[in-house]
């Protein structure tokens, strides 16, 4: 069921509730799928708030809440030329994250984010958006087929001293 939310953009001043909701999303998805020492290794240095700050303030990424009711429910983080993790197309954008919490789940916010992506890129005139998904994220793969994207090849992702691999896929504009 079609729960619709309110985009808004990450502000430097929005910090506190960012990194809550990076820290919590990204715990319920993969904490219980990791080795603990890894997945702690991997945090304490990705999700600290110098980091996140560093990222917002980068104008090459652009961070974006989704609201319900006055309540961040979900953010989607957008990097362009320079801040992809990957290709530094200037005719692209990397969805880099995409969450939403659990608890609401199922109200199609995640599609409403992807959607928001595609419609900012073709609004930007780029030529294709691109993510990485971890090849054990069946779900999420899928979700992204819904949606058009297609796998084209994959790269590594390291997580503590855990070497994983992300599919990396693609929708043309």
């Amino acid at each position: 069921m079609l729960t619709p939310i309110i985009i808004q953009p990450v502000r430097p001043s929005d910090i506190d509730a960012l990194l809550s909701l990076s820290l919590k999303t990204f715990y319920d998805a993969f904490e219980h799928l990791n080795n603990p020492e890894d997945f702690e290794a991997y945090t304490s240095v990705a999700f600290t708030r110098e980091k996140l700050l560093l990222e917002i303030n980068n104008p090459d990424s652009a961070f974006y809440f989704a609201m319900i009711d006055d309540e961040n429910v979900g953010y989607i983080k957008l990097n362009y030329a320079s801040a992809q993790t990957e290709f530094k197309d200037n005719d692209a954008v990397e969805v880099e994250r995409i969450y939403v919490l659990a608890s609401q789940q199922g109200k199609q916010i995640g599609q409403q984010l992807i959607n928001f992506a595609i419609a900012k890129a073709v609004e930007d005139g780029l030529k294709y958006i691109w993510l990485g998904v971890w090849e054990h994220n069946i779900n999420a793969q899928r979700f992204y087929e819904r949606s058009g994207f297609k796998a084209f090849s994959s790269h590594q992702f390291v997580l503590g001293k855990d070497v994983q691999t992300d599919i990396l896929m693609k929708r043309e504009l």
